[in-house]
């Protein structure tokens, strides 16, 4: 009993001393993005280009494509009910043409395309075309049923001007940067593939500098691994993290195999929907729901982890909570959500149950009207597929125009 006092003494001695309370500030957090020509982002913009070819035809087009590519073959499946006629192998080879495989066994005028889509289930068409809200009397808003089952999250936070996690926003410029480079002939002998990873310390919930950045590109084999090196440094690095987060301490781990010539779908296969979390927060937030691309808005996997992004982003910067996150719930066929959940870490002006009565009351969550707010029957959704569907200004759900509609709760 005594040397069990004694140890809870020591550690009691330890949890209280400064050592202890500074190192405890202090937390690494790391996310990554990938460029548009890794395997599983080519399958991604595929999936969302058929999607907007489809969209622009019929607006009421239902559409859930899946893409699979694996060496030289790339396979289209999935279900579309649409009154939309599109050659689905010329939009895939045309994306693959512009993403830049123009050579190899996977080059857009080389590789096979099968295709193998069909009809969406009457049975999943039969509750979104007339939900349990509209055979019960409902009108309007009702009239559409959620195409699935699932919960969906939304998330911002002050870490950055976008209201998004800090390594994530990094990463995505990163990934975004490499393919600038290559396209502009900058860097001539960078491929379409590639991957970014951001670590970030913080002190508490603030940034204080990159601890870590991990970047591997694709290359031509005549490159030295000293050249991409130093040019990644430059030319990459450089020009996206800014240098006050960088120090002597960072380090910089540069195709970190040695080697990365054989890249996309030749060097590993790529799926739609397999990069969830590149697609939004990086990891800082759960992901529910299942992937976007190639998903109409009926699917609430995409509308509705949409306006809870633009719900989160407009209750952080209408300062109710310096850090928010939403989950939203719905039954198949059911127009009303079942559950709206709000944890806002601590940070919030008004307590959690009361800030989600308010997000109720403010921001109707019905998926049709989703659609109607954020406009979601448009072709917008091929520039969604690479570096992040959240943070960038030219998406409708990055609005923050119903701020002046959440301060006055603050008064």
């Amino acid at each position: 009993m005594e040397k069990a006092t004694s140890g809870a003494a020591e550690l009691v001695d330890f949890f209280t001393s400064g050592y202890y309370n500074e190192r405890a500030m202090r937390r690494f957090f790391t996310s990554e993005s990938v460029t548009e020509g890794h395997p599983d982002k080519v399958c991604d913009s595929i999936a969302d280009a058929i999607l907007d070819e489809l969209v622009a035809r019929d607006p009421m087009t239902r559409s859930a494509i899946e893409c699979c590519a694996a060496y030289n073959t790339l396979f289209l499946t999935g279900e579309v009910t649409s009154r939309a006629q599109v050659d689905y192998e010329e939009i895939a080879r045309r994306v693959i043409r512009e993403i830049g495989y123009d050579a190899g066994d996977f080059a857009y005028d080389k590789c096979r395309v099968i295709t193998l889509i069909h009809g969406q289930s009457p049975d999943i068409a039969m509750g979104v075309d007339a939900s349990r809200e509209m055979k019960a009397g409902g009108a309007g808003y009702d009239a559409l049923g959620a195409g699935d089952q699932g919960m969906m999250f939304g998330y911002a936070c002050r870490e950055t001007a976008e209201f998004m996690p800090l390594p994530i926003m990094l990463a995505h410029r990163l990934a975004y940067r490499l393919s600038e480079a290559r396209k502009s002939g900058e860097l001539a002998y960078l491929r379409p593939d590639g991957k970014t990873q951001v670590t970030v310390e913080y002190e508490g919930k603030t940034p204080v500098r990159v601890d870590t950045v991990v970047v591997s590109t694709q290359h031509d084999a005549a490159v030295s691994q000293e050249e991409i090196a130093r040019d990644v440094r430059e030319h990459i690095i450089g020009r996206v993290i800014p240098a006050h987060l960088l120090d002597e301490k960072t380090r910089y781990l540069i195709n970190p195999t040695g080697k990365f010539v054989i890249g996309g779908p030749e060097g590993d296969s790529g799926l739609t929907g397999r990069k969830i979390v590149v697609d939004t927060y990086g990891g800082r937030c759960p992901h529910g729901g299942g992937a976007f691309s190639g998903k109409d808005a009926t699917k609430v996997d995409r509308s509705a982890a949409y306006i809870t992004r633009y719900i989160a982003k407009n209750l952080v910067a209408a300062g109710i909570a310096d850090e928010a996150e939403l989950q939203v719930a719905y039954a198949i066929g059911v127009a009303r959500p079942v559950s709206v959940f709000v944890e806002t870490f601590g940070t919030g002006r008004l307590p959690d149950d009361r800030i989600a009565e308010i997000v109720k009351r403010e921001i109707d969550l019905r998926p049709a009207a989703i659609i109607d707010a954020l406009g979601l029957r448009r072709p917008i959704f091929r520039e969604t597929a690479v570096y992040g569907h959240f943070g960038r200004e030219q998406f409708s759900w990055e609005r923050t125009d119903r701020v002046a509609d959440l301060k006055k709760y603050l008064m």
